[in-house]
Parts: structure tokens; C-alpha cells; sequence
């Protein structure tokens, strides 16, 4: 075994709120976890990295990400072919790995290029990019948000979801990503739409879970947002309209919210002279009342994760730093919280924690290097010339 020393550097480990000055830790080289770390005075490696005194905090997990989709073209790219959208998808991973991201959850992708992708990354075939759980298509209803070719399957009664969801885990989905209401992208129908039935979504949830995996809903508004966690999933997406009720019932049940704030805020922020205008609407009208709806969800409870929805318009793949802001301007979250949003909670909602998340021992060695301290100014993060480190190697 080869190990190597990172040493000389400020440390936020993600579990405290604490910096702890003049730390170190040992990497093993070949499995890239972390097998000893402290303070002061540090044991012998084979060979030691200085980092002179610089901020090492987790790399983001991102939860919600669709990396076949481009924020550029307004229509989710569903006009390109698989070639096109694969080499993008590539190049998209390797964007996210460069803004800190170190893990990301798919949560929707065409042509089942996550999964795909995935692969040839176990393979060695893929160069800086970070681990991938991926979703391949979702599931939606006909006529229902995200009814577009190569990226969904449609269903339309329980017996059709339990074959589609069976498909979908045999050809290696690692998420179950329903569609309970609208969206805002889709025209002709509204965040209040419900979609995807109560039993229609148990049925999906019952599948996933008998193979241990898990399912996220697409829930705007309501009754969506209740239908779907009637049904048992394990994570709300976006949940703009989450009430106090469904606020417990999440609590009681253990429901991860993931609210995707930048999704939201980009469109009406940038999108005015561009996009089309019942879809800036959608977003704009709803805004104001998402900031107040998560904000006392996280008040009461709910444990909170970060994802970005990367992908939609004006929300690129290297977003995340920008959703950690907004989490503490629009949510009133202090910093440290905010990063537990992705270190703590996002490594729990995907079932990686004994692995990812957190900087210690019999972790990956999964991490970003600043300059400012990023306990004290969540912009710390947005820095774009930071180091990255993948399972103790660096990546950027």
C-alpha cells in the first residue's frame, strides 16, 4: 500500500462548524479513502501534498441533475441525436467535477445515457468526471410533464408502471424518478396538475424498493406533492408548495426534500426576452411563495438536499455553488447547513454515506480546495479556479 499526505491546510470536514487549522490527512492510494487524519505534528507518508495553508471542505453531492439535457437550447435538447447528446452529457460531467461537484444523482436522462455513461466510467473509459447514481428516463403519464421521445417511459395504470419500472432497473437505473404534477417547462399544464396517480406511484415505489432502490417524485404543487408522498417516495423534487402538513408527514416518514432554488430563480431572471412568456410566468409567480414554503419546511425539519436541476434553461452544470448561496440568502439557512444539505443529507438520501459526504476516516478522500474560508462566505465556494480532488487525486 502507497499513501500520501495532504497537510498544511484548513479544514471544514462537513460534520462541525468548526475550521480545524493545520490539519492533514493520510490518503491510501489505492482505494483513495482516507485512513488517518488530525492536527499538528503528522506521521510519514510515501509522498506528501502541501496545500499551504488553503480551505479543504467535501465536494458536493448533487442530488438533481439531468446531464443530457442543455440549459442553452430551452427545449432540454430533445431534438438532438444520442451521439450529440452523449458527447454533451460528457462534457457536462466534466463541468460539474470542475465547479466541486464530486458525486451527482441522475434525475432524468434520455436515451439512458447516465446509465450508460456510468459504465464506461467503471470501465476507466471516462477522464474527470464524477461518480455517477444514474436515473436513466423517468416516468410520466401520457401527455404528462416530460412526455418526450427517448426520455421517458409512459405509463398509464399500475400494470404499466410495474413492467416500466422493471425495465428501467434491469437495464440499471439506480433511481425511480416519478412525475406527481406539471412543470413549468411543459406548456399546458400547471405545478397544481396532478398526474401520476397515488396508485400508480405506490406501485412504482413497491417495485424500486423490493430491488433497494430508491424513488423520487417530480411535485410542484398539490394535491401532487401529497399524492406523492402518500405513495412512499423517498424524495419530493422541487416542492415549491410543500405545506406545514406535508412538511410533518415528510418528517414522520423520512422524506428528503430537495428544492432545486436555482432552477426556479434562473428563469424569470434571465429568461424575459427568451423564453416563452407563460413559462417565465410559471416560474416567477410561484417564486416568492417557494422561498417561504421550504423555508419553514427546513424549520420544522425536513431534511433538506442539494440539487440543482442542472440542465434547464440558464442552469448549467456549474451551478451548485450558486444553489448554496441562494439556500442561505432566499432560505435564511447559515452556511454551515447549507453544505450539509449536500454533505450530510444528499449522502443519506442516496444511501453513500458510510463512503461519501464527509472528510474522515473510511471516507473517500473527496474534496475542494479554496482560498477564502467558506464558513464565513458561502461565495467561497463559487471560486472557479479551485483544486478538485477525486478519491484523493486531483482532478482540477
Amino acid at each position: 500500500m502507497t499513501s500520501t499526505l495532504f497537510k498544511n491546510l484548513q479544514l471544514f470536514d462537513g460534520l462541525t462548524d468548526q475550521i480545524q487549522s493545520n490539519a492533514w490527512f493520510i490518503t491510501d492510494d489505492q482505494s483513495g479513502k482516507i485512513i488517518a487524519r488530525g492536527t499538528a505534528d503528522f506521521p510519514k507518508a510515501d509522498r506528501s501534498i502541501d496545500l499551504c495553508d488553503k480551505y479543504v471542505m467535501p465536494g458536493f453531492i448533487n442530488v438533481h441533475t439531468h446531464i443530457t439535457s442543455n440549459p442553452a437550447t430551452f427545449d432540454g435538447g430533445r431534438n438532438r441525436s444520442e451521439t450529440e447528446t452523449a458527447v454533451d452529457a460528457y462534457q457536462n460531467l466534466q463541468t460539474f467535477l470542475k465547479s466541486g461537484v464530486t458525486f451527482i444523482r441522475g434525475c432524468g436522462n434520455s436515451y439512458d445515457i447516465d446509465i450508460k455513461l456510468k459504465r464506461m466510467r467503471n470501465k476507466g473509459m471516462l477522464k474527470h468526471t464524477p461518480e455517477i447514481m444514474p436515473s436513466g428516463r423517468t416516468f410520466s403519464m401520457t401527455g404528462g410533464h416530460g412526455d418526450h421521445p427517448h426520455s421517458t417511459y409512459l405509463v398509464d395504470s399500475s400494470d404499466e408502471i410495474r413492467k416500466a419500472v422493471r425495465t428501467g432497473l434491469k437495464n440499471g437505473s439506480q433511481l425511480i424518478k416519478l412525475m406527481a404534477t406539471g412543470g413549468v417547462m411543459t406548456p399546458g399544464d400547471f405545478m397544481a396538475d396532478p398526474q401520476l396517480s397515488v396508485t400508480e406511484m405506490r406501485t412504482a415505489v413497491l417495485e424500486a424498493h423490493h430491488k433497494g432502490q430508491r424513488v423520487a417524485a417530480h411535485a410542484e404543487g398539490n394535491p401532487g406533492i401529497q399524492n406523492a408522498l402518500d405513495a412512499g417516495v423517498d424524495s419530493i423534487e422541487h416542492g415549491f408548495y410543500v405545506t406545514e402538513r406535508e412538511a410533518n408527514q415528510m418528517i414522520n416518514q423520512g422524506t428528503f426534500l430537495t428544492p432545486t432554488l436555482i432552477a426556479e430563480w434562473a428563469i424569470p431572471e434571465f429568461g424575459k426576452h427568451t423564453l416563452p412568456a407563460w413559462e417565465v410566468k410559471k416560474a416567477a409567480d410561484a417564486l416568492d411563495d417557494t422561498y417561504a414554503n421550504i423555508s419553514r419546511a427546513f424549520r420544522l425539519g425536513v431534511k433538506i438536499t442539494c440539487g440543482t436541476d442542472a440542465g434547464t434553461p440558464f442552469n448549467g452544470f456549474d451551478q451548485t455553488p450558486k444553489e448554496m448561496e441562494l439556500l442561505t440568502t432566499k432560505l435564511g439557512m447559515p452556511p454551515f447547513e447549507a453544505y450539509q444539505c449536500s454533505s450530510i443529507n444528499s449522502a443519506a438520501l442516496c444511501n453513500i454515506s458510510d463512503e461519501y459526504g464527509t472528510l474522515e476516516e473510511g471516507k473517500f478522500a473527496d474534496f475542494q480546495v479554496l482560498t477564502e474560508n467558506p464558513l464565513e462566505d458561502v461565495l467561497a465556494v463559487q471560486q472557479t479556479d479551485k483544486q478538485v480532488y477525486l478519491h484523493g487525486k486531483r482532478e482540477f
